[in-house]
């Protein structure tokens, strides 16, 4: 767990029992996990907070317990549709009064939720950003007692994020409309400079901000350079790591809309049910794919970026990079869809130089401003060298997020399989002198020729310093990857320096550590694995839990696997809403003969025992 930054005053008495009272009735957990009742006490004191919550974290607690608690309405901004209505539907099958105001309900429906909202009728009320930029939402918000106002998916907030909504930099306003209202903004992916814009922009300067842990021990991360730029190697090879996961839900992410209908057929004519899922589509074609994919067992999305938030199937077992994302903060953004039930999963990516390339030239042709374009830039550059790096893939992200103590995972194909390296110390100084000695004023390509003695036109001061081409014993590629190292280390920084990006010195102690011999430098050695090579996988994203039950135990899951697809059927609403796997596993290990004994389970809260509790234990009679 990372130090807590606290910006106010100290934190919240940590009196909970009314709290863990609603935990445990509503949603059937015995207690708190991680952050999540230092979150829940600042708000519930009426104090503003911000947490940074890893994927899977239970960041819609953080809020939704106050809201039920406190008096009044809370109010959850939130991005997207699909998200919205996911959470309001397990919300209704919990027992809790929520609702959501978007274009997909109809007028008299909106009409009926806020005549709830007035009367006090409702815990949770979900909108959206543009919702409440339109009409007359904040004037007839403001004749409502809110007990919260929070704002989900909080990164989207920050120009520095991975996926920016303008909409989104608008809800500062909020603090002066519902002045004395507490705000909680919530994320799973944002580094310290994002955390600043997202504090300022929301005016949320008293707020103490909570950053748990990025550690996702669950989830095992691999990642398998191409072999070159060949869609049709790239597409059988998503085809034959799909295959060895048959069965399994998974999502495949494409770069581009033709890219996520090309790779769908594919696997489709391999005899997957996979599904496509990109912007191109119209709202109603998107909804009736995305509950596809829900409903269905072993379903696979293959779908764009349009697809990254929004989801929260928990029984995900992999997660598909056909092309790499743009960032760390959408890498983990994207990876954290898998394995949401805390059972194992796959996050895998595939990665080439045109990658890299393919995305710094779609940064190119958007419009925003040069000191923006190039952080995006830089951080498009980290992503790479950490999946062509050789450091345990986990603790470089939880490092990039600020969790200097992040130790290696043991599980990820790094830590599994080491790559060949070469000690880099030597080629590390010779880089970090040239960058000195050149006067810390040129970009990566110039040092590189100056450590060959290829600089064009050179100059004799150039010429005469110590460093030039003392690097003839590498190649160009080498040297390359040498630079990326360091950069991603931070042993060397890139200044944007207006569009003309610099390599500077970093830390000045780790520098001195590196000169003095103390900081080992290992880097991958080239080539490096590529997606055709047989390497062992450990657990092909299994759901182990579910896997490993003997035979009468397996059959008692599969039969309530069946009534709650019943039900979900009856519903309209996905599975997992009504339970999530790891809790039919539970059930069907301890046999519960009465309601009683049904009710001490996890995830069976007092809602859904009331609701399912003799649909469960018929299914588990006519098992027996």
């Amino acid at each position: 767990m990372l130090a807590d930054p606290i910006r106010s005053a100290s934190p919240a008495p940590l009196d909970l029992s009314a709290a863990r009272e609603v935990l445990g009735r509503v949603w059937g957990h015995a207690d708190f996990r991680g952050l999540q009742a230092h979150v829940v006490a600042e708000v519930l004191a009426g104090r503003d907070v911000m947490a940074v919550l890893p994927t899977g974290g239970g960041k819609s607690v953080c809020y939704q317990i106050p809201a039920i608690l406190r008096p009044g309405v809370g109010l959850v901004v939130s991005p997207l549709i699909a998200l919205m209505t996911d959470q309001v539907e397990a919300l209704k099958q919990q027992g809790v009064a929520a609702a959501r105001l978007d274009s997909g309900v109809p007028m008299e429906e909106r009409s009926a939720i806020w005549r709830a909202a007035r009367s006090g009728e409702l815990d949770l009320l979900y909108v959206s950003p543009e919702g409440l930029a339109a009409g007359s939402m904040l004037e007839r918000l403001s004749e409502i007692d809110l007990s919260l106002i929070a704002i989900d998916e909080a990164h989207c907030v920050s120009q520095w994020g991975h996926d920016f909504r303008p909409d989104y930099r608008s809800l500062g306003r909020l603090a002066e409309i519902f002045p004395g209202v507490p705000r909680i903004a919530v994320t799973a992916t944002a580094d310290a400079r994002t955390r600043d814009d997202i504090l300022a922009s929301l005016r949320l300067g008293e707020a103490r901000v909570f950053v748990d842990s990025f550690a996702r021990p669950n989830l095992q991360l691999s990642a398998e350079r191409k072999i070159n730029g060949s869609r049709a190697r790239t597409d059988a090879a998503v085809v034959d790591l799909v295959r060895e996961r048959r069965g399994k839900s998974g999502v495949v992410y494409c770069g581009s809309r033709d890219g996520c209908e090309r790779v769908a057929q594919t696997l489709r004519d391999a005899g997957t049910n996979a599904i496509a899922y990109h912007a191109g589509f119209d709202a109603k074609d998107r909804d009736k794919r995305l509950e596809r994919f829900l409903a269905e067992d072993g379903a696979v999305m293959v779908a764009t970026i349009a697809f990254g938030m929004g989801v929260d199937k928990p029984d995900v077992r992999f997660v598909i990079h056909a092309d790499p994302p743009g960032s760390l903060e959408a890498y983990w953004q994207e990876i954290g869809r898998a394995g949401r039930d805390g059972e194992p999963a796959e996050g895998i990516t595939l990665y080439g130089p045109s990658d890299i390339a393919w995305s710094l030239r779609r940064l190119e042709g958007r419009p925003m401003a040069e000191e923006v374009k190039q952080v995006q830039t830089r951080k498009v550059r980290q992503l790479f060298a950490m999946l062509d790096g050789a450091v345990c893939r986990p603790q470089a992200v939880r490092r990039y997020f600020g969790e200097t103590d992040a130790q290696p995972c043991g599980v990820c194909d790094i830590c599994g399989d080491p790559p060949a390296t070469f000690d880099a110390v030597v080629p590390a100084q010779k880089a970090l002198a040239a960058v000195q000695r050149l006067g810390e004023r040129f970009g990566r390509t110039r040092v590189v020729d100056h450590l060959l003695g290829k600089t064009k036109d050179v100059q004799n001061w150039e010429a005469n310093l110590s460093t030039w081409g003392i690097g003839a014993d590498l190649s160009l590629t080498a040297w390359r990857d040498v630079i990326d190292h360091l950069l991603f280390e931070g042993l060397l920084v890139e200044d944007p320096n207006e569009g003309k990006p610099i390599i500077q010195l970093g830390d000045p102690e780790t520098v001195r550590a590196v000169y003095r011999g103390e900081r080992p430098i290992q880097v991958r050695k080239a080539p490096v694995r590529v997606v055709e090579a047989e390497r062992p996988r450990r657990n092909t994203g299994r759901n182990l839990a579910a896997e490993a039950l003997d035979t009468d135990v397996r059959a008692r899951f599969e039969v309530l696997r069946a009534w709650r697809r019943d039900r979900a059927a009856e519903q309209h609403v996905p599975p997992y809403v009504i339970f999530q796997d790891k809790t039919l596993v539970e059930i069907a290990l301890s046999e519960p003969r009465d309601l009683d004994a049904l009710g001490r389970i996890s995830g069976v809260g007092a809602g859904k025992l009331e609701r399912y509790g003799k649909g469960v234990l018929e299914a588990l009679a006519a098992a027996a």
